[in-house]
């Protein structure tokens, strides 16, 4: 029996009501489903691997936690989007259809993730995967961070900034735009590696073949921070490194349009933002 879980916003109400009303639509075409706080992490990494397809109710964060959170189990996202911009959904809630969905007629599409391994005096003391991006940042202080940046061991240089991005083919329409970096199309498998405000040099962004490791050692005298896709943040000290790399695990999303719709969808999109 096809099983269906439903991710909707806590803070959003009228995402619950949709999503009792969709069920309630998939039960009576014989599914079973389940509607989970898409803030409910540990409920969630539970509960995929036996899912047929997670459907989320929110905005891009949304979506960014159900893939960190469906990850392991590699089952695939439906992204309804109820946020603003909605790069990463693909139906507006009026286009949603439970005998499509049940009849599974859409293709996935894979992106890659990363995986961010920070530590301390050599010891690791963290880890994360990311659909977006990794970001090493000044904390509160406005002042540069340096970072000693290295490519597959090699080193590349200390940028002298408020921070570098490493970012997938899908975090290059968030961060990475917005900072003047390159946008990728979503299931290319390169990586990219953005200084933020950089002093005195003229790197302004790096695109890495798939396969790269980037290694950031923190050079500090105050507080710095790293971020996960802008929404898990970790405290990190005078010395710390983080080793960013492609994940084995990769995002899945359920898609219903035709597959050159992420052209079409740019321009829409970038367009919105600029109106």
């Amino acid at each position: 029996m096809k099983q269906f879980i439903f991710l909707h916003h806590p803070r959003l109400p009228h995402s619950l009501t949709l999503a009792q009303q969709w069920a309630r639509e998939l039960e009576q075409l014989g599914a079973r489903t389940q509607l989970i706080s898409a803030w409910n992490h540990k409920e969630i990494q539970c509960h995929a691997p036996e899912a047929t397809l997670v459907i989320t109710l929110g905005g891009d964060g949304t979506i960014l936690r159900a893939a960190r959170a469906c990850a392991q189990a590699a089952v695939p996202i439906l992204a309804i989007n109820l946020g603003r911009v909605g790069f990463l959904s693909e139906w507006a809630p009026e286009q949603f259809d439970a005998r499509a969905v049940m009849a599974e007629t859409y293709w996935l599409e894979e992106r890659v993730m990363l995986h961010a391994l920070w530590s301390r005096q050599g010891k690791p003391f963290g880890e994360s995967v990311a659909l977006n991006d990794v970001v090493v940042g000044r904390g509160k202080l406005a002042r540069v961070i340096r970072l000693a940046t290295y490519i597959d061991d090699d080193y590349l240089k200390t940028f002298v900034a408020d921070g570098a991005i490493v970012a997938t083919a899908t975090g290059s329409t968030a961060y990475v735009f917005a900072t003047g970096g390159p946008i990728l199309a979503p299931e290319v498998k390169t990586l990219v590696l953005v200084p933020i405000a950089p002093y005195l040099s003229q790197l302004k962004s790096l695109v890495l073949p798939e396969g790269s490791r980037v290694l950031f050692r923190l050079e500090t005298d105050h507080d710095a921070i790293l971020t996960i896709d802008g929404q898990v943040d970790v405290e990190l000290q005078n010395g710390d490194e983080v080793l960013v790399q492609a994940s084995q695990h990769i995002a899945r999303f359920a898609r219903f349009q035709p597959r050159t719709y992420f052209y079409s969808t740019l321009v829409e999109r970038l367009h919105e933002r600029c109106v």
